[in-house]
């Protein structure tokens, strides 16, 4: 998230330095037309973009506000799809209002039904949803939902619930509590949210949404006590403060917005704050939350109402432009509770026009604007069409969501570049550290998952895998609870450790991004399993991880089992297996056939009873009355492909990422990108699997000095001595990681069971598969005696050690040094007839065979390359490994 500077009329969005050039943040006003051009400017007056484009934008002004009145011809020429003159405004107002002098005690009395009926577009809610035949899909509860130990995704969870347990309430709540004039014990947390950050606050809000739903999907009562001693510390906060008003910053920060002046948006925290104590009613069943939440909804109905009666409603909306978050999204949820009028019109007064407006017209013009302020827009409207049944906004997120997937989004699923969105298929120009912010990502999945929920359309399941696995995996650093990313870079030999940010600290980054982490790792559960109401239970699968469903609807249990997924593997296996808690109910499954897969080789079996063809990107449905020994196994046939690039330009393309199944994978690289694809169309030729035996040759070599442990290490071309790494995941241990194999290459050699003593042996860097180590200590692909190392007992005596003994010079050697420093260079020398003085030659001579640092992902290939060949592992698997995601194939 950007913060934003505020100035009279526009909003001038300042983002970081490492942003992408040329791009700016665009000033989406509803009002003071002529000082800044607007989106909606752009998108009326471009008659290239659409031919009847202002009779569009008239009547897109007449859906979003049927009794607004547009632009004419008295503002030279520009046309808003949302008007801005005070008459227009004026004219929502209840006419006693108007009428009555501004000390009138009858201003108090706001006609909010009077003002949503002006607001409102056409539908009725979920009646209008269900007459016209979309009835939505319900969401699996995760309460009912338990991921299966020892997988990825459920690892992934227990190191976000191990971070959620480690923050401490006191510290959480201490600006709340300061701002209230209450008591603080303890010290504040840093980052974003110390005392002196404008945002503060915001990462609590995303904490009580991770709490409420990491409590439902494992029901760890530590876990409870803590979310509910924070809801217990904020009552408290605005029960002191008694207007309603929480949050951990003053409310003069809203003065400022009203102002249309420079501070760092306050509602977008509220936003966070709001949902989180929502989901902690809705999830976790908290009732003091709602009253807390309610409490502040009616605080800033109050507010919004001054500034439209004090001002305009164009005022309101033109503080919009300052980022808001979700505030229409939990504001409509908030009245599907409460049936508050209040509230329902006040989601309408966040639904931002100027650009949902822009969607209504299907104009991708999004360029320029700050992507996670603009999203969350997209999600309330989203809200918008299930509370009201208004499909024009159920058309805008279709469109929106078309258009990100088309125009905006990389291999990974994710969007944005420097935290904004730039032309469209023009993404070549942005591959950088700042790509994908993980904030959109989050977000962009709210958008599929609800799309898919209206329509079942198999290609918002697909992007809702691929995000997943691509996106949100990747910005986890394995097993360090707390340790996450901003962005995730996409530039060629970039790591996620070396960007703007790089990775955060458990206690003093709190980052927008932190927050959407621990949501994201909070809910793996949420989006496998959708049910569908009705006289017979169905029960729709469409993500496949491992896990277990209580479908209580059927009175079943669905147990979902993955097989291990490696390279050299042909398909992906799933078993679906059911337990009856009754005699058996009749119900239908549907199963998800993803679009990567293909129909020849796929399978589908019942009780070992064959199901016939499947199609990719399709339901396989089976109606019948399950019992509790059924079982359906799923044979789905993966392989490799490449996708290009989106950039229409033909310069661009060549530049191809490289996909197994959902899975992207990144080359290990720092900043070779040629690959050798040649002009053959099958992608075998170039590209193998890692065969599963060459993990048992992976071998690293030590050496103490000084009082450290040094390894052998190959980077940049040469051998050097550097300090053993202490934490795994580093581009150290990649480095200091060989493979030692006979010369020729199927000959097999175990360095996990015994030394190599006595053999002989070709050394391979880890990263550079197809290269030895030559006895010049140089780099080559061509293998020969030159590159033959003989690995003889260690000089030293030592029965731990091992020597590396040329095989062109024998009694010649690999040596370091005595008591050197990081960086020294191996050197080649001889030992002659004479003993050496002390041993030093011995010593310099002698290393000790290690366990390797790194080993090969189970899911790994060797791509050839111009110059190298390619080691290509996940993505989401790398942590500070340098790599790259899009090769060139044109080289």
């Amino acid at each position: 998230m950007a913060a934003a500077a505020v100035g009279v009329v526009v909003v001038v969005v300042v983002f970081l330095a490492a942003a992408v050039d040329g791009v700016a943040g665009k000033d989406c006003t509803n009002g003071f037309p002529g000082l800044t051009a607007s989106h909606t400017e752009r998108a009326a007056a471009a008659a290239e973009l659409r031919p009847d484009g202002e009779v569009e934008a008239a009547r897109v002004l007449d859906l979003l506000l049927p009794h607004g009145h547009g632009h004419g011809d008295d503002h030279d020429g520009d046309r808003h799809l949302t008007p801005t003159d005070e008459s227009t405004w004026m004219s929502l107002m209840p006419r006693r209002l108007l009428a009555s002098p501004a000390s009138s005690p009858r201003r108090d009395a706001f006609d909010w039904l009077m003002l949503y009926r002006n607001l409102r577009g056409s539908g009725s809610g979920a009646g209008a949803i269900a007459a016209s035949g979309g009835a939505l899909l319900a969401e699996a509860s995760l309460h009912d939902v338990r991921l299966q130990p020892g997988t990825v995704y459920w690892q992934a969870q227990q190191t976000n619930l191990e971070y959620l347990l480690l923050l401490d309430v006191d510290r959480l709540v201490w600006s709340f509590r300061t701002q209230a004039g209450l008591p603080a014990s303890g010290a504040p947390y840093g980052g974003w949210e110390g005392p002196g950050v404008e945002l503060r606050g915001h990462f609590v809000g995303h904490y009580l949404s991770a709490t409420a739903k990491m409590w439902a999907s494992t029901h760890n009562d530590t876990l409870q006590a803590k979310m509910s001693s924070v809801v217990d510390a904020l009552h408290d906060c605005q029960k002191k403060m008694g207007s309603g008003y929480l949050s951990a910053f003053p409310s003069e920060f809203f003065d400022r917005v009203e102002s249309i002046k420079a501070v760092w948006a306050p509602y977008y925290t509220i936003h966070k704050i709001m949902q989180g104590l929502l989901d902690q009613y809705t999830v976790a069943g908290n009732s003091k939350a709602l009253d807390l939440v309610v409490g502040m909804a009616n605080y800033f109905s109050d507010r919004v109402k001054n500034v439209i009666q004090k001002y305009s409603i164009e005022r309101h909306w033109a503080s919009l432009n300052e980022e808001s978050g979700g505030m229409n999204d939990v504001l409509y949820q908030l009245y599907t509770i409460t049936n508050d009028q209040k509230h329902l019109t006040l989601a309408h007064l966040f639904d931002k026009p100027c650009f949902l407006g822009l969607l209504a017209v299907q104009a991708d013009s999004i360029s320029g604007f700050h992507s996670n302020t603009h999203i969350p827009v997209v999600i309330g409207a989203q809200m918008r069409y299930e509370v009201t049944g208004d499909l024009l906004y159920k058309q805008i997120a279709t469109f929106f969501m078309d258009t990100i997937n088309s125009s905006h989004s990389y291999a990974t699923g994710g969007t944005s570049a420097g935290e904004f969105w730039t032309n469209p298929k023009r993404l070549a120009d942005t591959l950088s550290t700042e790509n994908e912010e993980s904030c959109t990502t989050y977000n962009m999945l709210k958008v599929s998952r609800n799309l898919f929920r209206w329509t079942k359309e198999l290609s918002y399941a697909d992007y809702y895998e691929r995000a997943l696995i691509n996106g949100v995996l990747s910005i986890q650093r394995g097993t360090d609870p707390g340790v996450m990313i901003y962005m995730l870079p996409q530039a060629p030999g970039r790591s996620k450790a070396v960007s703007y940010h790089g990775w955060g600290t458990k206690y003093d980054s709190f980052w927008c991004c932190y927050g959407t982490g621990i949501e994201s790792f909070s809910k793996l559960g949420d989006s496998i399993y959708f049910e569908e109401k009705g006289d017979r239970p169905v029960l729709n699968i469409i993500q496949y991880i491992p896990s277990a469903y209580n479908w209580k609807a059927a009175g079943l249990t669905v147990n979902q089992q993955l097989k291990p997924i490696s390279s050299l593997d042909m398909f992906l296996q799933v078993s679906l297996s059911t337990s009856a808690k009754t005699n058996g109910q009749s119900a239908t499954l549907n199963v998800r056939i993803p679009s990567w897969t293909s129909a020849n080789g796929a399978k589908a079996t019942l009780n070992d009873n064959d199901l016939g063809l499947m199609s990719p990107g399709s339901f396989l449905s089976i109606s019948k009355q399950w019992n509790s020994d059924d079982h359906l196994s799923l044979q789905f046939p993966i392989t490799l492909r490449t996708e290009a690039i989106k950039d229409d330009r033909p310069e661009y393309a060549s530049l191809q990422a490289i996909l197994f199944g959902p899975f992207v994978l990144a080359g290990l690289s720092t900043g070779d990108w040629n690959a050798e694809a040649g002009n053959t169309s099958a992608i075998s030729d170039w590209i193998s699997p890692v065969p599963s035996s060459y993990n048992s040759q992976l071998v690293t070599f030590t050496q103490e000095s000084s009082g450290k442990t040094f390894v052998l290490s190959s980077a940049n071309g040469s051998l050097a001595m550097q300090e053993r790494p202490t934490v795994d995941g580093t581009d150290t241990a990649i480095h200091a990681t060989f493979r030692v194999h006979p010369q020729d290459s199927a000959g097999q050699l175990d360095t996990q069971g015994a030394t190599l003593k006595g053999t002989s042996v070709q050394i391979e860097p880890f990263d550079l598969p197809g290269t030895v180590i030559t006895n010049n200590l140089t780099q080559s692909a061509q293998k020969s005696s030159d590159s033959l190392f003989n690995i003889v007992p260690g000089l030293v005596g030592n029965p731990n050690s091992v020597s590396l003994e040329l095989g062109t010079k024998p009694g010649c050697f690999l040596v370091t040094g005595v008591d050197y420093s990081v960086g020294t260079k191996i050197q080649v020398s001889c030992k002659s007839s004479l003993p050496s003085i002390n041993g030093i030659f011995e010593q310099a001579a002698s290393f000790v065979q290690a366990a390797p640092l790194r080993q090969y992902h189970p899911i790994s290939f060797i791509a050839k390359g111009v110059k190298r060949n390619f080691l290509l592992e996940p993505l989401y698997s790398l942590r500070d490994e340098f790599y790259t995601v899009y090769f060139n194939l044109g080289a």
